[in-house]
């Protein structure tokens, strides 16, 4: 019990530290010891690596009191409900999850001790679509969600998305992405894993 309940603090913490604040334009980096260029290329998702805010590592924090500790097992699913601000913008719960596995791997977290899920419903869905039916659906706008998910699935990331959300918006198995899996209910898939140990975050604001 103590073990799952560390895990989900730093969890928590992590996630809220690397989350834009409400309301925030442009982060005041002045200071701030950034990971370079070369850091960010050798992490498991360097397409996180983008210039700020997109930070694709947590910055160092000397004496800080938790960190990411090896020997624990960090099981999250991740909850991507809201939709990206343009079709052309990644959406910002991919980038969250890429942060969480560059940070862990940075801290000596092995692979295998990444249990790490996405689930896809409401207006995340249209992420999942390969990018010749993303095009059709946004006016011949590239899926820029792509590449992101190729890097966090060979990273160990796990995908899948609401049939709900697949069925009404008709969607055709066929231009589903073959690295995301289609569940019964986004509801279901949240919960069975929650049962399981799974730590939940995300979803609606």
């Amino acid at each position: 019990m103590r073990k799952t309940m560390t895990g989900v603090a730093i969890a928590f913490a992590a996630l809220m530290s690397l989350a834009p604040m409400a309301g925030a334009q442009t982060l005041n980096l002045e200071g701030i010891k950034l990971p370079t260029a070369e850091e960010n290329a050798k992490m498991p998702v360097p397409a996180v690596a983008d210039p700020p805010p997109h930070i694709g590592i947590a910055v160092d924090v000397p004496g800080a009191k938790e960190l990411p500790d090896p020997k624990l097992i960090y099981k999250v699913v991740f909850d991507l409900a809201p939709a990206a601000k343009s079709p052309d913008e990644i959406n910002p719960g991919l980038l969250t999850v890429g942060r969480f596995v560059n940070t862990l791997a940075k801290y000596g977290v092995p692979q295998d001790h990444r249990k790490f899920i996405v689930v896809f419903h409401r207006g995340s869905t249209p992420a999942i679509l390969t990018n010749e039916e993303y095009k059709k659906r946004n006016k011949g706008v590239d899926n820029p969600n792509i590449k992101i998910m190729d890097q966090l699935h060979k990273a160990g990331v796990d995908f899948r998305v609401c049939g709900q959300s697949v069925t009404f918006n008709h969607i055709d198995r066929k231009t589903i992405q073959p690295i995301v899996e289609v569940d019964l209910w986004a509801g279901t898939t949240i919960l069975n894993l929650t049962a399981r140990g799974y730590v939940h975050l995300g979803g609606e604001s």
